[in-house]
């Protein structure tokens, strides 16, 4: 006897449904990278400018050399205010000594002064008046000048340490060693200055006086 086996009916595919179940899949993939795409453009779109910006204004190097150069002009600035500071405190220390030790324009005054009470006692004069045009004058003319010297230490050492609160703030203070030139010109410039009131006035030595000749 032969033995039948039993086949399973399949159902008939109509010829159309393999093409639209590939073009409604086709069209579903389509439509999800679409859609994909369009998320990924306006990520980058919003992120673009803002990361582009951020970039510019890391590598941008104008704004560089200009913060570059505001510092070198500042650190140049205060350097040139120090040195002119720092140089102004020699000179007041200079200056007092000066007017304690003399100078030569205090001398050639003194001479002036003496050439001139030359003339005037030429023709004759009493003693005391040749004491007086000679060697006073002369006196009072060192002494003055010596005191110009002193005045004008007094000044500058006066105005290197005040010259802070005037200025413009910044972060470092005014050196010690500065502070103490400025004090050392201001106290030779105020000794040289009281010494040639002093001598102008004839407080220290006083001129020599004629002797008195016997009727």
């Amino acid at each position: 006897m032969n033995s039948t086996t039993p086949t399973t009916p399949t159902a008939p595919v109509a010829e159309g449904d393999g093409e639209s179940k590939t073009t409604e899949k086709t069209t579903t993939e389509k439509t999800t990278d679409a859609a994909a795409t369009s998320g990924t453009e306006t990520r980058l779109d919003k992120a673009g400018p803002e990361s582009g910006a951020g970039a510019e204004q890391d590598l941008d190097p104008e704004q560089d050399l200009d913060l570059d150069l505001e510092l070198d002009d500042d650190e140049s600035d205060k350097e040139s205010s120090g040195l002119a500071t720092a140089a102004a405190a020699v000179v007041s220390v200079g200056l007092g000594i000066v007017s304690l030790t003399g100078a030569w324009s205090g001398r050639v005054a003194a001479e002036r002064e003496t050439l001139i009470g030359q003339m005037k006692t030429s023709s004759g004069g009493s003693a005391a008046q040749q004491i007086s045009e000679i060697y006073g004058d002369a006196w009072h003319a060192t002494a003055l000048v010596n005191g110009i010297f002193g005045l004008l230490a007094l000044l500058v050492g006066t105005y290197v340490l005040v010259r802070p609160a005037f200025g413009a703030p910044t972060a470092h203070p005014q050196p010690g060693w500065i502070r103490a030139v400025a004090k050392g010109g201001i106290a030779l410039g105020v000794l040289g200055l009281l010494i040639a009131v002093c001598m102008y006035f004839d407080l220290i030595v006083a001129l020599p006086t004629a002797p008195t000749t016997a009727g």
